[in-house]
């Protein structure tokens, strides 16, 4: 079809722009040959009139259709031309956020400026063993081809990298290391990887800086060989770097910066290490602040600084060096701060004692005159003379920049080297992979010898970069055996040889600098005689005698001749060089030796770019004369030189090609400006690879992609069974110009546009059928409709009439109604206001009574009160009266008496005065005198009597008194009472006639009240109704409270369950985690040991060689090993869990003084053992020759008894000894460790401490263990003497008599005398071992307390770092610190834990023996015996019992059981003929059968070799799946086995009572099962990464790439880069060879044996795998991403869960894990267009990360058109929506990822004593118990 045909109505087409370079149109009419004119129809809606040029009448480029826009290749688009590739590149780069692009072999990579999540190392491990093609562009996948091509071919690769500065080349090769680094590892423990890496930010340090273009610039170029082995695995690498802008040093432009390590050094001068160098700001210093610019946005020098020191570290720099590498660069700043004044116009000094110049002296170590001198002096030698001489101020400056850019180069290099020195491998290198990380093409305003040098290099880099595109696409038409002719291609060989032939621009400009009076302009004058006229490719400009100018391949660049001399001389003063040479600074002078010798091309331009190489290992010998002759080769022929080294190097080996693009000058995230990119891209080659591959056949399809997509073309009869035939004859029929395609072997090729043509077909066809189907399908809808539609009107008209109908009764109804209803609402109305009137009336008239009623009785009642009150009044008054009468009288009664009784004293004392009275008196005296005596008497006792009752009646009056005294004040109250009742009585009276006139006043206003109260009530009333009216709202709103009451808490009942469930779920979560991150280390420690193992081997190897003809292999090997195994594996039991907190969340790298400590820990661990075993087997002998005395002296049993009760007493005096040496030491470390907790080894001692206090818990325990044996054995003993049976007491009694009857008591004595002996040696072999332990407890104290010290030292030393080196030393030195006390205490806790066992066992030991002894006596000798007979030993017959469950084997058949049952079985046999599990069955027997015999020895060395013997079996064949899997069953097993019948209640619940007879008796076996169950974890794992090596090959191919749904998917062209085909060949697998495999696991882990619950386990991993493999590809290719392609995946899913169900699975959990999968093909086949999609996508998408979401949505891509793609503004809802959801940032699931696993404990019901043992095992030495 000719290229005009297409040019038709509503084709799309490209027309040039001065704007956006191109702009797309649509053809308004068809285009006819002659037409001159075009319209067109702009997408902004004008319309154009295009005029085509009248002299080639070219017509504008056809436009791609839409489903061919943005493809991962270039060479995929149908039309080929610059519009189409610049359309592609910004679709995928704005639209897609997709930065990389195929163009055929090269990787076009656009600099984002945005820190994108796709270099992660889950992003490596997806492309890892990918084809290219496979997966979306990306620079890991060129990385990932050259590692294979590598491998494969055996030939040397190359990642060639350019582009212009900014464009993110220094990224990119950053990122190609970074994953071979990554894959292949590193051959050796010294981590070679990390030291390639490390080399870059001190490469960056040193070389790059900050442009107006880049903020980190990389201003040389460099070429990195990584080195690989045979293996592939990276041991070293080589530098080369070429051009180094050496005049950035002295000179930076606006806005731009000096190279980042000054700036770094500035940003660090304050720590104390640095102050020497005297720096400050960076604005102090004349080469750090010309650009204005100190700092950049977002980096921090100081911790860039710290980054830098670090690398440097790594890569074996020592400290010194590194300060001699900071004093040359802060000696360089101040030397530009070196300033000089003008004597004259030829001479100029320096003023003396100049700081800047003192300060350079001081650090460089040399003179201060001499070099003051020679900055303003130079020497000039002539052939007879030297004369020296003053310079002036100008020639000074350039003098002391061109030292300073000197001093620079040759430190550079002095780097490098280094760099390349730590680097290299002394292992051979097998082959590298180089990284080419150089400028692009570059053209400025003013273009100068760097601007010469680099377009020179990439003229050379793209010249090779053309012939191996025209190299490959001949391969490719060879390979299809296609006529092909020669393709056109421009060849720059001519540019080149303008360049560097003899008399070209490089041979002129060293001829001319070689002239004494040579410069720029006769420099340029020489050009334009040679060349002008003569080349075409070298022009002059028109207004200029100092420039020329060359046409590149890329572009014309114009060059400015001026310094280009000075540039290419590379001038510095030689006695510059000399006074630095002679420096005390021994680092310096070690810069110049290169002087001495012949300069490789590394040496650096005057103010230009460094060309440097690798410097040879060995110095070339030639003559002194050669040697100057090669010093003086200038820059550009030593640019040269280096070119054509590199260039040779790149033919060697296979090209992989990486353009970077700079999509805009502005660095703005995502923004993409054309004209720059057009630049950029002409510029390195894109365009040129696209018009060689527009020149011949673009577009190739395989014979069944062509038909998979072109079937719609044909018709049934062409369809063939030969599919090339088929295809051939379809073309031939639509495509009848035969030179637009040919058949190749396997392919079709296609000139460009006919795949356009045939999509054209194609969608017409799909067109047409659409037209067709939507015309059959709209034509039945109407009819549907209109059937709808007039059955509805009937529907419709009915019930409008019945409706009609029913309304006009309904009226007449209510008419009826009305008029009864007014009749009875009238009456109603009336009757109703009769009663309200007549109640009315009557509560009035009640109210009226009342209050007539009422006023009646108060009257009444106030005067019978008022008659109460007078009649007390009157009372009160008469009493008063009568009382004051009584007094007055009483008062006149006494003063009458006492008057009378006056006058009758006054009359007895005259008559007492007068003779006769006293005669009288006297007569009788005496006789009265005695009478009187008498009476006297009787009256003294009458006086007492008297008293007496005086004294009562005293106290009688007083009481009287006291009473009436009170009568008498409330007599008195009661007087002031009546006379303020006097008083209120009147004011009654008062009130009373107030209150009449109250009542008068009462009455009146009564009537007003009533009044009020009719009008109140009225109120009230109307009152009474609102709050009615309010009551009513209230109620209403009450319950509407009432009722959001309980929603609320019903709400918060259902937050409070979800919070529940959450909380649960996040515990669960979190359970797992632990448990997951125990299993990692678990896994971790598992391939430690196996790494342990292997350099165990190789050392043994390397130590031991067997040498010819003698073979010796150690037999102790196994035992040794065995019980390493087991010990080391309880210190790591011990030692997870304080792993396990320690808080780093992921796993951390491998701390190899970690790693040498744990091999350390092994190695005392091994000695310990033998310590033990020594110790054991004198044990043993101890117990055999306390037996064999028992043999030979059975007679003194009372003897053995009292040796049993002093061993009794010895154990207890032991442990009160060793209790007290516990106290006392842990006194000693309290009183030690106090002044020092808060040191940092204070947590030590409290571990310590603790340690000692449960050990001395434990032998308080011991102690109590042996005092109840003791209470035992003395009730044994009463209960046995009662019965006359053999007691110790007469055992002794009756021996003695024996004995002095027969003489024997010398016999007695010397037993005992040795019995005690032997007690006497046991105490002092056990005093010596607790002496020992203690000793060594003090020595781990004083060990603790150096620890604490070195500490201290090392906290002072980092408080003088930085802080953030600071913080990482600490970390690091906490961290060593914490494993080394981890490890120590776990030492002393081992110790501790076997002394205690050591002493359970002796207890044990001993309760059996006295048990056996007793009970033996007690049933076999009788009492005659004991008088009449020695005691003499008696053989007790074992009674023939059933099988007891137990197997018995010797000693010496372990490594035969272990070999037979473990090592040599097959699984295979074992699981189709035997029971499940039986190996597990007979090793639980045996162990049965050592603990019956209580040979703790005989358990321990079983399990020990029975776990390291399956440790063996699966290193051997741990590839096979059966193998492990049979293991996996068979530890479960025998892990359920040792919980069955461990003898604890929670495992005895399911057994029965003969299972639980076989439970074990005297050993607890929990740390093994530990062990077991750690071994079972480490077997799973090692099962799933099995899996899923089985299974990941079939993934990808099974799940995305084959059609299970056959013509849904379309194919789309592929471009160069191939994809794998989603045709099915016999080699592909497909979702049948999925679940054959899934079927295969399921039916070999069933037939094992595997527990129910196990097997889920597995099955849900298995799952994981698939879905978490199948959306890391989705995400990661674009053309997977379709419509048809989610429709596949969702039918293959559920196939997938249709597999679960017949193997009843599904409550797994398994279908959970394939959700992720499930949402991401839903969405690939929802609606992305409104917002409710929006919507439901957010809802519906929980199970994706936000990124995954809105990944899925960029790569997106039709397979027809008739499908939309995803707009950037739906995408952009998606993100807002999603903005707020908290959610891993992480693109990719981790297909690494393992579940953590649990063991249910299963018990079995099989009996044991029905096992049978068969013959084809083996075990004929093994006898049933």
């Amino acid at each position: 079809m000719a290229a005009s045909e297409l040019y038709t109505k509503f084709a799309r087409v490209w027309i040039p722009d001065p704007e956006e370079v191109w702009k797309s149109a649509e053809l308004l009419k068809d285009y006819k040959p002659g037409d001159k004119v075009l319209l067109l129809h702009l997408e902004e809606g004008k319309d154009l009139e295009y005029h085509l040029d009248p002299k080639t009448k070219e017509l504008p480029h056809l436009r791609n259709p839409d489903i061919l826009v943005g493809e991962n290749d270039l060479t995929a688009l149908s039309y080929l031309h610059e519009p189409a590739v610049l359309h592609n590149l910004r679709v995928r780069f704005i639209d897609s956020k997709l930065i990389y692009t195929y163009c055929g072999i090269v990787l076009v990579a656009i600099n984002p400026y945005e820190q994108l999540p796709i270099y992660g190392e889950d992003i490596i491990n997806a492309y890892s063993g990918q084809n290219m093609g496979d997966m979306d562009p990306h620079i890991f996948a060129v990385a990932e081809e050259a590692y294979k091509q590598m491998a494969r071919d055996e030939r040397n690769q190359s990642i060639i990298v350019s582009g212009e500065s900014g464009a993110g080349k220094t990224v990119s090769a950053k990122y190609a290391m970074r994953y071979f680094a990554t894959v292949s590892g590193s051959a050796s423990e010294a981590n070679v990887e990390e030291k390639v890496l490390a080399s870059n930010p001190i490469m960056e340090s040193i070389g790059n800086a900050k442009t107006t273009r880049n903020d980190n610039s990389s201003r040389f170029g460099k070429y990195i060989e990584i080195g690989f082995d045979k293996r592939y695995r990276i041991i070293g690498a080589n530098m080369r770097t070429y051009l180094l802008e050496k005049s950035r040093v002295v000179f930076q432009a606006e806005e731009e910066r000096n190279y980042h390590i000054f700036y770094q050094l500035c940003a660090s001068a304050k720590l104390p290490e640095f102050k020497m160098l005297r720096l400050g700001n960076a604005d102090n210093f004349n080469y750090t602040k010309q650009g204005g610019s100190p700092a950049i946005e977002g980096v921090d020098d100081a911790k860039e600084m710290a980054h830098t020191r670090q690398a440097c570290t790594l890569l074996g720099i020592s400290e010194s060096h590194q300060m001699g590498i900071f004093r040359i660069l802060a000696g360089i700043l101040h030397l530009g701060n070196v300033g000089f004044t003008s004597r004259d116009a030829d001479s100029c000094t320096i003023p003396p004692k100049h700081e800047p110049l003192c300060i350079f002296c001081d650090l460089m170590g040399v003179d201060y005159e001499e070099m003051c001198h020679w900055l303003c002096h130079r020497k000039l030698a002539t052939a007879t003379e030297t004369y020296i001489k003053p310079i002036s101020k100008l020639q000074a400056t350039n003098a002391r920049d061109a030292l300073a850019k000197h001093i620079y180069a040759k430190l550079f290099n002095w780097i490098v080297d280094n760099v390349n020195q730590a680097l290299h491998s002394a292992v051979k290198q097998h082959s590298f992979i180089g990284v080419l990380d150089i400028y692009g093409f570059e053209t400025f305003e003013i273009n100068s010898f760097e601007q010469f040098c680099i377009n020179y290099a990439n003229e050379k880099l793209q010249q090779q970069f053309n012939m191996h595109v025209f190299k490959l696409e001949q391969e490719e038409y060879m390979k299809e055996q296609i006529p092909w002719t020669l393709i056109d291609f421009y060849d720059n060989q001519p540019c080149i040889n303008l360049i560097e032939s003899k008399l070209g621009i490089l041979d002129l400009l060293d001829e001319e600098c070689k002239m004494p009076k040579g410069t720029d302009d006769t420099w340029a004058q020489k050009l334009y005689n040679t060349h002008l006229n003569k080349c075409a490719l070298f022009e002059k400009p028109r207004l200029s005698n100092k420039a020329f100018i060359i046409q590149h391949f890329a572009d014309k660049v114009e060059y400015q001749c001026e310094g280009f001399l000075e540039k290419n001389k590379d001038t510095v003063f030689e006695e510059q060089i000399k006074v630095l040479k002679s420096s005390k600074f021994k680092m310096l002078p070690e810069l110049f030796q290169d002087d001495e010798k012949a300069i490789s091309p590394t040496s650096a331009t005057s103010s230009g770019r460094t060309p440097l190489t690798r410097t040879p290992a060995k110095p070339t010998k030639g003559r002194p004369g050669q040697m100057a002759k090669e010093h003086k080769k200038t820059v550009g022929h030593q640019f040269r030189n280096s070119l054509h080294l590199l260039m040779e190097t790149l033919n060697a080996t296979t090209p992989h090609y990486v353009r970077c693009i700079k999509p805009n000058d502005f660095k703005f995230p995502f923004t993409f400006d054309e004209k720059r990119a057009v630049q950029q891209l002409r510029a390195c080659g894109v365009l040129e690879t696209i018009r060689i591959s527009a020149a011949g056949f673009p577009s190739r399809w395989t014979y069944q992609e062509f038909f998979s997509r072109y079937r719609v073309l044909m018709k049934q009869k062409d369809v063939l069974s030969d599919r090339k035939q088929t295809c051939k004859n379809v073309l031939e029929k639509l495509i009848l110009d035969k030179d637009k395609y040919q058949f190749g072997k396997t392919k079709i090729f296609f000139r460009a546009g006919q795949v356009a043509y045939l999509e054209k077909l194609r969608a017409d066809k799909l067109r047409a059928a659409c037209i067709r189907i939507q015309k059959t399908i709209r034509g039945w809808l109407l009819r549907k409709k209109y059937l709808r539609m007039r059955k509805a009107a009937i529907t419709v008209q009915r019930y409008v009439r019945g409706y009609q109908a029913r309304c006009y009764a309904k009226f007449l109804r209510r008419t009826k109604a009305a008029t009864i209803i007014q009749k009875y609402w009238r009456m109603y109305v009336v009757h109703r206001r009769y009663k309200i009137r007549r109640a009315a009336t009557i509560v009035l008239q009640s109210y009226l009574r009342g209050f007539l009623a009422r006023n009646r009785y108060r009257k009444i009642l106030r005067e019978h009160k008022a008659v109460i009150i007078q009649k007390r009044v009157r009372g009160w008054l008469a009493r008063t009266h009568y009382k004051r009468s009584m007094r007055a009288i009483i008062y006149l009664q006494c003063c009458f008496r006492r008057m009378m009784a006056k006058r009758e004293l006054k009359k007895l004392k005259i008559e007492a005065r007068s003779v006769e009275r006293y005669k009288k008196l006297h007569i009788g005296m005496e006789n009265k005198i005695m009478q009187l005596q008498r009476k006297v008497d009787e009256q003294n006792k009458d006086y007492k009597c008297l008293m007496e009752k005086l004294t009562n009646l005293e106290g009688i009056y007083n009481s009287e008194t006291e009473k009436l005294r009170s009568d008498l004040e409330r007599l008195q109250l009661s007087e002031e009472e009546a006379k303020v009742a006097t008083g209120r009585v009147l004011s009654l009276q008062e009130e009373i006639a107030k209150l009449r006139k109250d009542l008068e006043q009462t009455r009146s206003e009564k009537k007003c009240i009533e009044e009020h109260a009719d009008r109140y009530k009225q109120e009230t009333e109307q009152l009474v109704s609102n709050l009615k009216e309010e009551n009513t709202l209230l109620k209403q709103e009450k319950e509407a409270l009432n009722h959001r009451i309980v929603q609320q808490a019903k709400e918060m009942t259902e937050t409070m369950e979800k919070k529940l469930v959450e909380e649960t779920k996040q515990l669960e979560l979190d359970l797992n985690d632990e448990r997951l991150r125990y299993q990692n280390l678990l896994n971790e420690f598992s391939r430690l040991e196996e790494r342990y193992d292997d350099l165990k081997e190789e050392m043994t190897l390397m130590v031991h060689v067997p040498k010819p003809g003698h073979k010796r292999t150690d037999s102790t090997h196994s035992s040794n090993e065995s019980e390493y195994t087991f010990s080391s594996e309880i210190a790591e039991m011990e030692d997870i869990p304080s792993r396990t907190e320690e808080p780093s969340e992921k796993k951390v790298p491998l701390d190899m003084s970690l790693f040498l400590k744990l091999q350390k820990r092994v190695t005392e661990l091994e000695q310990e053992k033998q310590v033990m075993q020594d110790e054991l087997d004198r044990k043993e002998e101890q117990v055999l020759r306390s037996k064999a005395k028992e043999e030979e002296r059975p007679q003194i049993r009372g003897a053995e008894l009292e040796y049993e009760s002093l061993k009794r007493q010895e154990l207890e005096s032991e442990n009160k000894k060793l209790k007290n040496e516990l106290n006392e030491l842990r006194k000693a470390l309290s009183e030690k460790s106090a002044p020092e907790v808060t040191a940092p080894g204070a947590p030590a001692y409290r571990v310590l401490m603790e340690q000692l206090t449960s050990v001395s818990e434990e032998l308080d325990v011991r102690k109590e263990e042996v005092l109840i044996l003791r209470s035992q054995l003395v009730s044994q003993k009463e209960a046995i003497q009662p019965k006359n049976t053999m007691t110790d007491s007469t055992i002794l009694l009756e021996d003695v008599q024996k004995m002095k009857d027969k003489g024997e008591i010398a016999q007695a004595y010397i037993g005992l005398k040795e019995t005690n002996r032997l007690l006497e040696s046991q105490l002092q072999s056990q005093k010596r071992s607790h002496e020992n332990e203690a000793e060594a407890l003090r020595g781990e104290i004083q060990s603790l307390k150096e620890e604490n010290n070195r500490q201290q030292q090392l906290l002072a030393q980092n408080l003088q770092l930085p802080p953030e080196a600071r913080i990482e030393a600490s970390l690091q030195h906490e961290i060593t610190r914490l494993t080394n006390e981890n490890l120590d205490l776990m030492e002393q806790l081992e110790k501790q834990d076997k002394t205690v066992r050591k002493l359970k066992k002796q207890l044990k030991v001993f309760a059996k023996k006295i048990g056996e002894l007793e009970v033996g006596q007690m049933e076999n000798i009788s009492p005659g015996q004991i008088i009449d007979e020695p005691i003499r030993p008696v053989n007790i017959p074992r009674k023939e019992k059933d099988f007891q469950g137990m197997l018995e084997y010797k000693k010496e058949d372990e490594q035969k059981l272990v070999k037979n049952l473990i090592l040599e079985l097959k699984p295979r046999g074992v699981a189709v003929n035997l029971i499940p599990g039986l190996p597990a069955y007979i090793l639980f027997m045996c162990v049965r059968h050592a603990d019956y015999l209580n040979d703790d020895q005989k358990v321990r060395s079983l399990l020990t070799s029975t776990i390291n013997s399956i440790k063996k079996v699966l290193k051997k064949r741990g590839d096979d799946f059966e193998t492990v899997s049979f293991w996996l069953s068979n530890t479960c097993r025998f892990l359920h086995c040792l919980k069955q019948y461990s003898g604890e209640e929670g495992f005895m619940k399911h057994n029965t009572s003969r299972q639980n007879e076989h439970c074990l008796t005297n050993f607890d076996l929990a740390e093994y099962r530990q062990v077991l169950s750690d071994l079972a974890i480490q077997i799973y794992q090692q099962l799933v990464r099995v899996l899923e090596n089985i299974l990941q090959p079939m993934i990808v191919s099974g799940m995305l790439e084959h059609e299970t749904i056959q013509g849904v998917s379309g194919v789309k062209p592929t471009g160069l880069r191939k994809r794998t085909s989603s045709i099915a060949d016999e080699g592909t697998y497909t979702l049948d060879s999925i679940l054959r495999q899934l079927n295969s696991f399921h039916s070999v882990m069933c037939q094992h044996g595997m527990d129910p619950e196990l097997i889920k386990q597995v099955v849900k991993q298995m799952f994981y795998i698939i879905g978490a493999i199948t959306l890391n590809n989705l995400l990661l290719r674009k053309d997977m991403c379709s419509w048809s392609k989610g429709m596949q995946i969702r039918y293959n899913v559920s196939q997938l869960e249709e597999w679960l169900r017949d193997k009843n699975l599904m409550n797994s959990g398994a279908k959970e894990t394939l959700e992720p999968l499930i949402q991401a093909a839903q969405l690939l086949q929802v609606k992305k267009k409104t917002d409710d999609d929006a919507e439901a996508i957010c809802s519906m998408c929980n199970a994706l990360t936000t990124a995954q979401i809105v990944k899925v949505l960029n790569l997106y891509t039709p397979v027809n058109e008739f499908e939309e793609r995803v707009s950037v503004s739906f995408i952009r809802t998606i993100q807002m929506r999603l903005r707020d959801r908290k959610d891993s940032p992480q693109l990719l699931m981790d297909a690494k990822h393992i579940f953590p696993v649990t063991f249910p404990f299963n018990p079995s019901s099989l009996a044991l004593e029905t096992i049978q043992i068969p013959a084809s095992l083996g075990l004929g030495f093994i006898s049933r118990v």
